[in-house]
């Protein structure tokens, strides 16, 4: 059982405790912490509430996180593109279309089933619906994914995440002609409060959020760009794109509706490079850009010709 232990700060005083609780934290959804505060586990100032607690300043609130009901995640056959494996890390290059980790009512399908197939050990960190999950992309977005085997290796991925050593570069399509050959979009993201579905940049409840892009082509209408992370919020450079006018093409939360014809946003992570937990070795792997990207790219190539 996990315990958070938290203060209610100002900018926090007469917000909903579910609301409140459920920004605290992206993982949490408001039905779940619902749920949490209906069946008594959380408390402010030692004392139950209900869900409709208007949040005041200093508020002690204690939530004892039960253990995850145990899930049969289903282990199925799949033709994974493996870059590379050993006995501690596996690199896999995720297609777009395919979900991560399963989630209940989603069972199957999913990367994680794939893995499970593929190799029986994998740590267990994150529980066993993320078995191996060091990090996600989303589920439109293909590329390369690190797993790891084993717990030490987990530890030691997580940490090169944390401390912004692990390279994540990404290739993008997005609409507008970027003036400037490179930038850092520096800006916080957190829930959108009317749409708890979508991210966006605000300064309540976020974290901190680095992009750096450069232009690798420019068009009439359109750019193609290379984002490297420096953070890994959800949704990242999907929303910061967008937040300085410059929205992914294909993107169906943040970019206009009329749009360039694929399925799902034009985004690729297409190089990782990460220390090896064991053999302290640098290691970088490249996957080209999927057949759907690369046809949109020579669609927009042709029509700035005309």
């Amino acid at each position: 059982m996990d315990i958070v232990d938290l203060r209610v700060t100002e900018e926090h005083k007469n917000e909903r405790i579910d609301k409140f609780l459920s920004t605290y934290n992206e993982e949490w959804s408001r039905t779940q912490v619902q749920q949490w505060i209906k069946e008594g586990i959380v408390k402010v100032n030692e004392t139950e509430v209900k869900t409709n607690y208007k949040c005041q300043i200093d508020d002690h609130i204690v939530i004892h996180i039960p253990e995850p009901e145990p899930l049969d995640v289903v282990a199925e056959e799949m033709d994974l593109d493996i870059y590379y494996e050993d006995e501690d890390v596996l690199v896999v290059n995720k297609p777009k279309g395919m979900v991560v980790h399963p989630a209940p009512g989603h069972m199957s399908g999913t990367l994680v089933n794939g893995l499970m197939a593929h190799c029986k050990d994998l740590s267990g960190i994150n529980g066993v619906l993320r078995p191996g999950i060091v990090h996600r992309i989303d589920k439109d977005t293909s590329g390369l994914l690190m797993v790891a085997k084993n717990d030490l290796a987990h530890e030691s991925l997580v940490d090169q995440l944390v401390n912004k050593t692990v390279t994540r570069r990404y290739k993008a399509i997005v609409h507008g002609s970027i003036p400037h050959d490179n930038g850092t979009i520096n800006a916080p993201i957190g829930r959108d409060k009317t749409d708890r579905q979508s991210m966006t940049v605000t300064n309540v409840s976020s974290k901190e959020a680095v992009t750096h892009f450069r232009v690798l082509e420019r068009f009439h209408d359109y750019t193609f760009v290379e984002c490297q992370l420096e953070t890994g919020r959800t949704h990242q450079i999907r929303v910061h794109m967008k937040y300085i006018g410059f929205p992914l093409v294909g993107d169906p939360k943040y970019g206009p509706k009329k749009t360039l014809q694929i399925n799902g946003q034009a985004l690729h992570a297409g190089i990782l490079g990460f220390i090896h937990p064991r053999t302290k070795e640098y290691l970088e792997f490249e996957a080209p850009l999927p057949n759907d990207f690369e046809e949109v790219l020579k669609e927009i190539r042709l029509k700035s010709q005309l």
